[in-house]
């Protein structure tokens, strides 16, 4: 039996602890240390000596636990609280207006009217969500699709100016702070030499490998690789309040993160362009990666005003710098088809390194692009990422022609398939007609038996696509018909792997209908668009029924994903496919919302808040759904309550044009009284 520690050794291990995060903090965060390296390694020596006599002193939030861990097998999941969303983009000042404008118009502002932006760098890196329990890290999690993030707890504890426990007295309850994650230029060069001399592929920029570290099974690669952070934000918080964003991240420092010392605060949209000039002359100088300046509205009770548009704030922007541009030669064009068969002319070109990683192809677009650019085989061309991320033909270098170059001719019928490819009038895209077009068939089945979709696991890319060329399947549905003896007819198909393709397809027949919904492919429903309208409408064919107004009425769907999901269930093919499931015996489970009171203050009811309240937005709606309601965050017609708090914005007097009963936070706790 282990030997228990005495009160004055556990006295002494949590001393140990606090002046090493302590000194971690001066040394990681403000690069300000104040001791030297002989003494810190005193101290860590101590403390490592007293938790292998003693393992019971072994602390999450010990600096002894950053040095790595046991590999993992694979990554979990994490739910965050609050969604990580997404930013929009501008690319100009005439977008940085037109920004600036919107959120005027939202709140009901005046044009002249002056807002405060929090200004800040757009670091280049990777967004995770670090969640704190009475102080002390308890989870953090990549930002996956928003909603659901890896756990990567284990990799991000090895982080040094990451704080294992937060600085001060009285720590929060709960909060998730959320940064970004990057490798500054000298470590990642350092890593690259490593790689070389080890002769491993290099990572291609420093974004893919702070990536890449954070996702190691092994954290003991990740606490090799120096990792950083800038920390940018909150997510859901118990216990604090704030009126500003900037006060936010004020508080967060003082609580032991880093937060980009590069912020401020611009009064007025001019402000803020003259902070992006400044920074876009001077990120060069940095020690990290920037690719724009992000652009906050400060007041946090706007913020809430403002919403959100299915991902992504409507009280922030990416304002980003113009993307690097390299010249190289186009060798060929050739043609790619898409899932939805849309024809698009792509660039072969020869290896040419932008913004850090090497580019062998760009996007022509389509074929008035072509004409319009002259793009041709042969031709010196300007070569960008469009929004740093995709590569695209800027223009040609006409000068460098030599007459031997080829021009392009967009074909008429498809390469892949040879079906007919027609471009319908005010179209800008040739689309293949053909129904069993391979290229088609394998991304739409692929997508619809995905993780993403149904998650039919074990129905692979090889075998989807043996059946489409074979043409045995043409369509989602024709899966749910195959027989073994079907199967047995591919290549390298024994009695025990048909029979696990039958299980897997068998495993998907009665789905979680947002599983089906997103599965569909249809444009612009993704994951969480898919999840909120399995909740609204409860089935399939509800959904297949529903009008476009309908659609549109639905929280958090605008009228573009209405008009999209209203056109999709129209087609003929989209029945036809329908039909199939059906005779197929396959049905979507219907969501199961969270259970409420069914006799509650707000049963049945749809109720949106504005302005400030006196306690958190959260705590509010959950309020609401505890007593049967639904709490959301835009004002439809078929919104039944509106909550203002102070200073309420452009949603209450949306709510009083739509004749929507009005009632303040006072009211809103009586009516919850009378419910008790």
């Amino acid at each position: 039996m282990a030997e228990e520690a005495p009160q004055s050794v556990v006295r002494r291990a949590e001393e140990l602890r606090r002046q090493l995060n302590y000194h971690n903090y001066r040394y990681y965060v403000l690069d300000s240390p104040e001791i030297g390296d002989a003494e810190y390694d005193r101290l860590f020596r101590e403390l490592e000596e007293l938790e292998a006599k003693y393992p019971e002193l072994v602390r999450p939030d010990s600096p002894t636990q950053r040095v790595g861990a046991e590999p993992l097998e694979e990554f979990g999941t994490i739910r965050h609280r609050a969604p990580m969303l997404s930013l929009g983009n501008a690319f100009d000042e005439s977008d940085l207006h037109a920004f600036d404008e919107r959120v005027k118009r939202h709140l009901g502002l005046p044009a002249d009217e002056q807002i405060d932006y929090l200004m800040d760098l757009k670091v280049d890196g990777l967004a995770v969500s670090l969640t704190y329990e009475s102080g002390v890290l308890a989870r953090g999690a990549t930002r996956g699709d928003g909603y659901t993030g890896e756990d990567t707890t284990q990799n991000l504890r090895t982080v040094r100016s990451i704080p294992l426990r937060m600085l001060g007295e009285d720590p929060p309850p709960l909060i998730e702070v959320r940064g970004e994650v990057y490798l500054d230029r000298r470590e990642f060069a350092r890593i690259n030499r490593e790689r070389e001399d080890e002769r491993l592929p290099v990572f291609a920029n420093p974004r893919n490998a702070a990536a890449g570290s954070v996702r190691q099974l092994d954290s003991s690669i990740t606490a090799r690789r120096r990792l950083d952070i800038i920390i940018y934000g909150m997510g859901a918080s118990e216990g604090v309040s704030f009126d500003r964003h900037s006060e936010m991240l004020d508080a967060l420092e003082a609580r032991g993160f880093r937060a980009s010392p590069q912020r401020a605060v611009c009064h007025g949209v001019d402000e803020t362009a003259a902070y992006y000039q400044r920074w876009l002359q001077k990120h060069g100088e940095l020690s990290y990666g920037a690719d724009g300046v992000v652009v906050k509205v400060d007041s946090l009770a706007m913020q809430s005003d403002l919403g959100q548009v299915s991902r992504s704030p409507r009280w922030a922007v990416a304002y980003k710098f113009p993307p690097e541009e390299q010249t190289t030669v186009v060798k060929d064009i050739f043609v790619s088809v898409g899932r939805t068969g849309a024809l698009t002319p792509v660039a072969m070109m020869e290896p040419v390194v932008i913004s850090g990683s090497t580019v062998q192809m760009a996007t022509l677009h389509n074929e008035d692009e072509v004409a319009r650019k002259d793009v041709r085989a042969g031709d010196t061309v300007v070569v960008r990422k469009a929004g740093d991320v995709i590569p695209e033909v800027v223009t040609v270098v006409t000068g460098k022609r030599t007459g031997n170059e080829r021009k392009f001719v967009m074909p008429d019928k498809c390469p892949v398939c040879g079906a007919d490819a027609v471009r319908e009038e005010g179209e800008a895209v040739r689309r293949c007609t053909g129904i069993a077009c391979p290229a088609q068939i394998n991304g739409r089945i692929g997508h619809f038996f995905s993780r993403g979709g149904v998650n039919a696991e074990g129905l692979g890319p090889k075998i989807i696509a043996q059946l489409a060329s074979k043409k045995m399947v043409r369509d989602p549905a024709d899966f749910y018909f195959l027989t073994k003896d079907d199967l047995l007819k591919l290549e390298r198909m024994g009695d025990k792997l048909a029979q696990n393709v039958l299980d897997a397809i068998a495993s998907a027949k009665h789905p979680p209908l947002r599983r089906v919904i997103s599965g569909l492919g249809i444009r612009h429903v993704g994951g969480h668009v898919a999840e909120v309208l399995a909740e609204q409408f409860g089935s399939l064919a509800r959904l297949a029924g529903a009008s476009e107004e309908e659609l549109a009425d639905t929280p958090e769907i605008g009228p573009v994903i209405a008009q999209a999901v209203a056109v999709f269930f129209r087609q003929e093919q989209t029945k036809e496919l329908l039909r199939k499931l059906r005779k197929a015996g396959v049905s979507a489970q219907p969501a199961v919302a969270a259970p409420r009171a069914s006799g509650g203050a707000f049963a049945g009811k749809t109720v949106i808040f504005t302005g400030a309240l006196s306690i958190p937005r959260s705590e509010a709606e959950a309020m609401v759904k505890a007593q049967g309601g639904r709490a959301t965050s835009s004002v439809t017609k078929s919104t039944d309550l509106v909550v203002v708090g102070d200073s309420p914005g452009s949603k209450a007097e949306k709510a009083q044009g739509l004749g929507i009963p009005i009632v303040t936070e006072d009211e809103f706790r009586r009516m919850l009284e009378q419910s008790d």
